[in-house]
Formats: structure tokens, C-alpha cells, sequence
């Protein structure tokens, strides 16, 4: 018997994907990660509702799984019920002349390429930022001057008892990598954006440099989660890093990129402990010789 049967009946009862010791490794851009004791494929807000009440009901812990960027997966695997959001929390749908419902599960690339095809602009930032809606509106991710908060209109969720709701732009409580719902607990189920018209051609041009740009800095041939670390106030993380001289540094199969001190790669073969061993020596070398403290922005489960 298992703590998590009754969960795992109930999501076979509601026609979802249901499986146990799913590997986490599959399902992470770090490709690092142990078994997840039960992994769930849910396509409807109805299902994830049901699902929701349960886990709460009987105290089991439950993660809802993005595309798997900013995490890092330990080696022992995750003693709790992780949830990828597939089927209707894919949808995009044009309310109107400027304004875009997207699911939570759909990725923040295919949001970008349907803004686009609109001609929507105001979404090119993300162009390029490998995570998924849910996720990018929780972190309030962002780039190159732009973050999710400049276009969300409202964010629509589930709450700790299963119930639907809906927050709006202003109460959302957005600053740097931070929303309401790292506080309240709440489920992400998908985003209303607000856009402006314009030219599909200058809404490429801009992607297309955005792209670059990422191409020509980060370390995009390397599995990584992105950023490490917080940006600090009055600095970069990345400039501290390289001025430490750790740039290439390595633990086991993981590295600080030489092509971006920011960044850390899995070289081969890296575990869950070689990652947190180098970002422990990273925090405390950049302490120890600037003064600076870096606050992780990579999410360990």
C-alpha cells in the first residue's frame, strides 16, 4: 500500500495519466532529478479540482510541474504527487483585438509565437525564456526590460479547496520573481494578457534579436535551469561570479558556464548534489570576496 492509491484511484476514476516512480530527469531542463512517487498528466480544470481537494484533504503533498526550467530534482526522487498540466491548459484563445487567454501548461514559447501570428506585441522578451505560462506568471519571469507584468490582465486559479477564482492585474502583489501566488498557495490554471497591435514583421524582428541575444550569451547547448541566482540590488550575479574567477568551475558533472558566469550547467552526468555543492561554494566565495549574499532563484524539490 501506498499513501499516495487513493490518489492515484481517483485520477484513473477521472481519466487522467497516472504513474508511479515517474523518473523527474525526463521532466526537467537540468535532465537531473530522481523518481517522482506519482506522476500525474491532467487535462481539465474539473479533474485538477478534484485532485486538488484530495491531496489537501488527506495531507499529501502535491507540485505543479511547469516545463521543468528553474528546478532542480533531487537524486532521491520526490515524495509527493507531481502534476503536469496537458490538455485544455494548452489552449490559447483571442478574446478580442489585443487580448489572449492562455492555459498554465502551454508553453511561454508557443504564447510568444501565437502572439505573433495576431500581431500582438509586448510578449518578445519571453521569446526564448524555456518555461512554462504557469510558471512564468508565478516567478513573474522576465528579460531584457520586460516582465509578465507588464501584459497580464488577470491570472485565473484553484484554490487550496478546489474552488475556481480569478485575481486581476493590480491585486496580483508582482515585483522581481515574485507574485501573490508564491504566497497563497493557490494554483495557476492560466492567464488573460492584454497586447497592443502592431506590425507582424517588427514583432519578429524583435523576437529574432531577443533570440539572439540569448544565443550569443547563455549556454543553450548545455542542460541548465537558467539563472541561479537572484539578481542582487546594485549588481549582477553573473558579473560577481565571473569577477570571483569562477567561471568553468566545476563539482562532478556540473559547471559554471564559461560563456555565462550565471549560468550552471550539467556537463554530463551531473546529480542534484553537484549542483547544490557548487552553488554553496559560488555563495560563499562571492561572499567571502565582495560582500555580496546570493539568494538562489533555482527551486530545489
Amino acid at each position: 500500500m501506498s499513501k499516495f492509491d487513493s490518489v492515484y484511484s481517483l485520477a484513473k476514476i477521472l481519466g487522467c495519466s497516472a504513474k508511479y516512480d515517474e523518473p523527474m530527469s525526463n521532466h526537467t531542463t537540468f535532465k537531473i532529478g530522481g523518481k517522482a512517487a506519482l506522476f500525474l498528466k491532467v487535462d481539465k480544470a474539473s479533474q485538477l479540482s478534484e485532485i486538488i481537494k484530495l491531496c489537501n484533504l488527506q495531507n499529501i503533498e502535491y507540485y505543479i510541474l511547469g516545463k521543468g526550467s528553474n528546478l532542480l530534482v533531487n537524486d532521491n526522487g520526490v515524495d509527493k504527487v507531481v502534476i503536469s498540466l496537458t490538455g485544455d491548459f494548452k489552449r490559447i484563445e483571442r478574446l478580442d483585438d489585443t487580448t489572449l487567454y492562455c492555459g498554465a501548461g502551454c508553453s511561454l514559447a508557443g504564447l510568444c509565437r501565437e502572439a505573433e501570428e495576431n500581431s500582438l506585441s509586448g510578449l518578445e522578451f519571453a521569446w526564448g525564456i524555456p518555461g512554462s505560462v504557469g510558471g512564468a506568471a508565478f516567478m513573474n519571469a522576465g528579460a531584457y526590460g520586460g516582465e509578465m507584468k507588464d501584459v497580464i490582465y488577470s491570472v485565473s486559479h484553484i484554490d487550496k479547496e478546489g474552488k475556481l477564482g480569478q485575481i486581476k492585474s493590480n491585486d496580483l502583489d508582482f515585483s522581481y520573481r515574485h507574485s501573490i501566488y508564491k504566497d497563497n498557495g493557490f494554483t495557476i490554471i492560466g492567464i488573460t494578457v492584454k497586447l497592443k497591435l502592431d506590425s507582424k514583421n517588427l514583432i519578429r524582428n524583435r523576437m529574432d534579436d531577443f533570440m539572439q541575444r540569448r544565443k550569443d550569451k547563455q549556454p543553450l547547448e548545455y542542460p541548465s535551469a537558467g539563472s541561479v541566482f537572484r539578481r542582487p540590488e546594485g549588481n549582477y550575479a553573473g558579473t560577481l561570479i565571473e569577477q570571483c574567477g569562477l567561471k568553468g568551475k566545476t563539482i562532478g558533472g556540473a559547471q559554471v558556464s564559461p560563456k555565462h558566469a550565471g549560468f550552471i550547467v550539467n556537463i554530463g552526468g551531473a546529480t542534484s548534489k553537484d549542483v547544490q555543492d557548487l552553488i554553496s561554494f559560488i555563495q560563499t566565495t562571492v561572499k567571502e570576496k565582495t560582500g555580496y549574499i546570493l539568494e538562489r532563484e533555482i527551486i530545489f524539490l
